[in-house]
């Protein structure tokens, strides 16, 4: 232990970390940056932030402020010791609802106020897009302001005291009247009040260098103000008192489609006299094409309040008959209206990668120009980008002249990081021409502070060195930040991975085979920390119960990130530190899709796995539940389910076959079915076909009169749960479907065209087979990646290719079991990227929802004219999509919607040793309560046999597919 550790342990109540993941989890935010700090330290209060920083003095080490690390411009790193409020200093201290504030500790999350505020009528203004994870200190320390600072400004403009621990111990009281100002800091400022009234450009999103004209007399001489923006390089935030503003009883939404971006920038201006609330635009590229906004090339969010709806829709409409758009839409139901903003919330995430899949970055993220000149900056700033060869898409808060880009920079190689510094030195130039800031919203931080004499000259930047000397005299706050700054090119993260591709075994198409690209697509603006699931997400479950960084999306794709540099985990793939930070993953693939930038955690992991045990033993859950399959075909062909069943029944058995499996010892192991689901279907068959088959090799021919489709017995129907695979049976009957088990597939299939014109087909039949098909899932979620491509190669002979390829366009494989139809849809393919039968393969998978609408679009469901309750399996909701099965369950008369999130079982997750409590808090969340509050004819539904299993196990509560829903309301057969 360092000297230095020793002295924070001793000195601090908070946690100190010095170890290998505590450092890595820090080493970058959302910027294109990357420093590597001493230890991080997680203070409980003021005084433990004063003992940091006398230990730190003491011993001459930078010390860093970091919130929830979603900085874009590099100003949450550092190379010293990193303060972590989000732990223990995330508290909202309290609200007076007549003064119309808050007072708040730096960690407390922007949501959290809002949702305290939201019940007085009150808000706090300003709204970055991640606000669901951004804390009040990081806002403050970047001055940040987001959609709503047309109306409401910037944080600056929100916040009324600061109190703040200075590097050399001083506690301080910032406000306005010379509040709280370190001594000689007033001298400073009477000594320059003629460079201070003149220096700085008048913009509404002027956040560049030290608000030093914040402390004019004609101001206010307001140091709270001035501190704001300043990074973290003049002192400690401990605790602030922030402005709220009442909040619009109700708002409405106003889209206005242009025919360019240009167009959009020109018209915003305009429309700031009618008050509207918001003006954001963005361009098509940004936007997905089931978007559902009004024809255009670009668009405004204009959004307008109201005391009642009928109020801010008339807004809206004023504004609309307004403005000269090509189409417009106006939004006034909450829901609607939410669907819309996470577009553009989601635009940081999704501007990173280009429409041809190539990557971009920030570092030009939020440029801002007087509103009136947004127009004419844009084209500028277009023709900048062809000259360099680059390519941008721009969006942002264009009421304000504020822009966001991601720009197609490539900063692995010398010659593109000289472009980029070029690209740099040419844009901060050009911004300043038109009257600009180099930043609008995020700071300068790494990214722009050495551009500060461009924008300000060399006297007022050494204004700012000598303030900064005034607050931190031994340069120790943040250094290299704002004032004598590193180069903008120095530090940058990706200089450190490897230059080759790593060998590893997915194909990963989405990032050209190159799995360092896989793990770059993580650029932190850490959605994956959200802190309460709403509507469908389920990212990040393990990150919710734990509020634990380690074990948050980005918090593993940072330790993967270390992994490849080496430098901090120098183990590679048997790092330890990696393997732990996974082992809470549930792999439910919740980050593929919530995430913006699709980081794929799950497929990372079994990556991992794979390597980390190659030629090592595996923990006994990888052996007793990834070979799950194996153990259940056993066990049905000596027809022993029945003593199985029993011997699991008697407690200290299965206690010992829980431990010798690595099973966490609360759970119940499942039963197994006396009957399997095919050899159900086989004595129902043989009840029904003209002709048996009485020798192997012996085909017949049956008449079906219905579509077939063949029915995937995946391991969960088939051996734990036949009644699904029964209740499919029926309901596809039912729809005119014949449905067929895969071990029965048909050899080939003829249609018939009745003169009525229906269409009839018959079916001859292959001899059956002793193989059965698999997904490969349990081995896929082991990381047992060589199995699964033996198991899922296997399964390709046996079905592939009907032996008519076009066969496999007309009879699809209907998957019962979510995660199983997942894993052939994406993981098949990506894992055996080299065989082209995989994508013929997973282009076959369907649904049972699916099936039915695709095949049987004509039928009528029965009515059951019920509500229901459950959750939408994590693997629909990332991968499969739920569409289907809502309209499904509309047209049965199902009403309601399922809840997002993770049920926590997830497979084996759920059920090996030491993850029993993480489980159960993931199914705590949402899944739990929203079947406890559900009335009493609710439906619970729950298509995967996780989810199922888990409720029965946690809460008594039996849990159905859809299928089995749908087949009950059929009555009788």
């Amino acid at each position: 232990m360092t000297d230095l550790e020793a002295r924070l342990r001793a000195a601090v109540r908070g946690e100190v970390g010095f170890d290998v993941t505590s450092r890595a989890l820090v080493t970058m935010d959302a910027s294109n940056y990357r420093r590597v700090p001493l230890g991080v330290v997680a203070p409980r209060d003021a005084e433990d932030v004063a003992a940091v920083l006398a230990v730190c003095r003491e011993h001459g080490v930078p010390v860093v402020a970091r919130g929830g690390g979603t900085s874009i411009a590099g100003q949450a790193t550092g190379v010293g010791v990193v303060l972590d409020f989000t732990r223990h200093m995330n508290r909202l201290v309290s609200i007076d609802p007549e003064a119309r504030t808050a007072v708040v500790q730096p960690g407390l999350v922007l949501d959290r106020l809002q949702e305290a505020a939201g019940a007085y009528g009150l808000r706090f203004g300003p709204d970055p897009s991640t606000h669901s994870r951004c804390t009040l200190g990081g806002m403050i320390g970047n001055n940040s302001c987001g959609s709503h600072s047309v109306a409401w400004g910037t944080t600056a403009d929100s916040v009324r005291a600061l109190d703040v621990i200075t590097v050399r111990g001083e506690r301080l009281t910032l406000g306005a009247g010379w509040a709280g100002a370190p001594e000689g800091l007033r001298a400073l400022v009477d000594g320059e009040l003629a460079r201070l009234r003149t220096g700085f450009p008048e913009l509404p999103r002027r956040i560049s260098g030290y608000a030093l004209d914040a402390l004019l007399p004609e101001k206010g001489a307001d140091v709270a103000r001035s501190f704001c923006g300043s990074e973290g390089t003049l002192g400690v935030l401990t605790e602030a008192v922030v402005r709220l503003v009442e909040a619009p009883r109700a708002r409405a939404l106003a889209v206005l489609a242009y025919g360019d971006e240009s167009a959009a920038a020109e018209a915003a201006a305009g429309l700031l006299p009618y008050g509207p609330l918001t003006v954001e635009g963005m361009a098509a590229d940004l936007v997905p094409a089931s978007a559902g906004l009004p024809r255009g090339g670009a668009w405004l969010f204009v959004e307008t309040g109201g005391e009642s709806e009928a109020e801010a829709r008339a807004r809206a409409e004023a504004i609309v008959r307004a403005a000269d758009v090509v189409d417009s839409l106006v939004v006034v139901g909450l829901a609607e209206q939410r669907a819309l903003w996470r577009i553009r919330e989601d635009a940081s995430g999704t501007a990173t990668r280009m429409p041809d899949g190539s990557e971009a970055w920030p570092g030009w993220e939020d440029c801002a120009v007087p509103p009136a000149r947004l127009g004419s900056y844009l084209r500028d700033f277009r023709s900048l980008l062809s000259s360099h060869g680059l390519r941008g898409t721009p969006y942002g808060h264009f009421g304000d002249g504020c822009i966001h880009v991601r720009i197609d920079f490539d900063l692995l190689t010398e010659a593109g990081v000289g472009r980029f510094r070029r690209f740099s030195e040419e844009l901060a130039d050009l911004v300043v021409a038109h009257g600009g800031s180099l930043s609008g919203e995020h700071g300068d931080g790494l990214a722009r502070a050495e551009l500060l004499p461009r924008m300000y000259g060399p006297e007022l930047v050494g204004l700012f060195e000598r303030a900064k000397g005034v607050w931190d005299p031994d340069d120790l706050l943040n250094p290299g930040v704002l004032v004598r700054p590193a180069p903008l090119d120095a530090d940058l993260r990706f200089s450190v991975l490897p230059r080759e591709p790593v060998d590893v075994a997915f194909g990963y198409p989405a990032d050209g085979g190159d799995f360092s690209a896989a793990v770059r697509r993580c650029v932190g603006v850490a959605k994956c920390r959200t802190t309460a699931a709403a509507g469908a997400s389920v990212m990040c479950p393990s990150f919710r119960a734990t509020g634990e960084e380690e074990h948050s999306t980005r918090g593993r794709a940072r330790l993967l990130h270390e992994m490849l540099a080496g430098e901090l985990v120098t183990d590679g793939w048997r790092s330890t530190e990696v393997r732990d930070a996974l082992d809470l993953c549930l792999s439910c693939k919740g980050c593929r899709s919530d995430c913006p930038v699709e980081v794929d955690m799950a497929t990372y992991k079994a990556e991992f796995l794979h390597h980390h045990y190659e030629g090592r033993r595996r923990p006994a859950a990888h052996y007793s539940m990834g070979w799950l399959p194996v153990w259940l075909r056993w066990v049905t062909r000596a027809r022993v389910a029945w003593l199985v069943n029993s011997l699991a029944a008697v407690g200290p058995l299965a206690a010992l076959a829980k431990r010798l499996g690595g099973i966490a010892p609360e759970r119940e192991l499942p039963r197994v079915a006396s009957e399997t689901f095919t050899r159900w279907y086989g004595r129902r068959a043989r009840a029904r076909v003209r002709r048996m088959i009485r020798e192997v090799g012996l085909e017949y021919e049956e008449e079906s009169g219905g579509k077939p489709v063949l029915l995937w017995p995946d391991t969960f129907t088939e051996h734990l749960s036949p009644d699904v695979g029964k209740a499919a049976v029926r309901v596809l009957e039912a729809a005119g479907l014949t449905p067929v088990p895969i071990p029965r597939m048909p050899r080939n299939v003829r249609e018939t065209v009745e003169e009525d014109g229906a269409t009839s087909y018959t079916l001859a039949f292959r001899p059956v087979r002793r193989e059965r098909p698999c997904c490969g899932l349990t081995y896929l979620s082991t990381g047992q990646l060589d199995r699964a491509r033996k198991v899922l190669r296997r399964t390709l002979d046996l079905l592939d290719p009907f032996p008519d390829p076009r066969m496999g366009e007309r009879i699809p494989f209907v998957v019962l079991e979510p995660s199983c139809a997942a894993a052939l849809r994406t993981d098949l393919p990506e894992l055996l990227h080299d065989d082209p039968r995989a994508a013929r393969l997973a282009a076959s998978v369907l649904t049972f929802a699916e099936a039915l609408e695709k095949y049987a679009p004509g039928w009528t469901p029965p009515r059951l004219d019920r509500p229901v309750t459950g959750q939408t399996h994590c693997h629909q909701h990332a991968v499969l999509g739920d569409g289907p099965d809502r309209r499904l369950r509309a047209a049965a008369g199902l009403t309601g919607e399922l809840t997002g999130g993770c049920c926590g079982l997830a497979g084996n997750f759920g059920f090996e040793k030491g993850h029993f409590e993480v489980s159960s808090a993931c199914a705590e969340e949402r899944l739990l309560p929203a079947v406890r509050q559900a009335s009493e004819e609710a439906v619970v539904l729950a298509d995967g046999f996780s989810c199922r299993t888990q409720l029965e196990q946690l809460a008594g509560v039996r849990g159905r597919h859809l299928a089995e829903v749908l087949a009950e309301a059929l009555g009788d057969e």
